[in-house]
């Protein structure tokens, strides 16, 4: 029995020789634990839109997890504060997080796929999505997280194929 008989759903279709790449189909519990691990920055709906821009700056980053009583509620973005505060003229000291942030909240599980996340984000126009696991939110995977992800997988696959084709490939 050949390897492609073997295992014919983890190979491609150029055979045996290149496996499914292992990135598209990594979970996102593996992502997450390769990130720096510095925690998921959260705030409050109640805040505002100033504290929570104050914490973006602060910890260098664009988006920041709404929870309300310990359950995910939406996301708020620069690109919240740039489209629903500034360019209609209201204040962000006085604007609340929850009139600005992204709802209703998309978020995923550890369990699914990079590939499902490319796909989720690039569908609705999303660049954060929030992983929560019974209810309780253990991570954040952005847009780039997932690009860096698939680019590597991408990578090996072309280092593969180029041993494949310089016969240096392993049979």
């Amino acid at each position: 029995m050949t390897r492609s008989q073997q295992d014919p759903v983890r190979l491609d279709d150029i055979g045996s020789y290149l496996p499914r790449g292992e990135r598209g189909s990594m979970a996102v519990r593996q992502v997450l634990k390769e990130k720096i691990r510095q925690g998921v920055t959260t705030i409050s709906p109640h805040s505002s839109v100033f504290d929570a821009l104050s914490l973006m700056a602060e910890k260098n980053i664009g988006a920041i997890v709404v929870l309300r009583e310990g359950e995910v509620v939406g996301v708020v973005s620069e690109r919240d504060y740039a489209r629903k505060v500034i360019l209609i003229g209201k204040s962000s000291r006085e604007t609340k997080v929850e009139e600005i942030m992204g709802t209703p909240v998309v978020t995923v599980s550890p369990e699914a796929t990079v590939a499902e996340c490319m796909a989720l984000m690039t569908g609705r126009f999303l660049r954060h999505l929030p992983v929560v696991e019974e209810g309780e939110l253990v991570g954040l995977v952005s847009i780039g997280d997932v690009v860096k992800t698939l680019l590597a997988d991408q990578e090996d696959r072309l280092g593969r194929i180029e041993a494949y084709i310089s016969g240096a490939y392993p049979t």
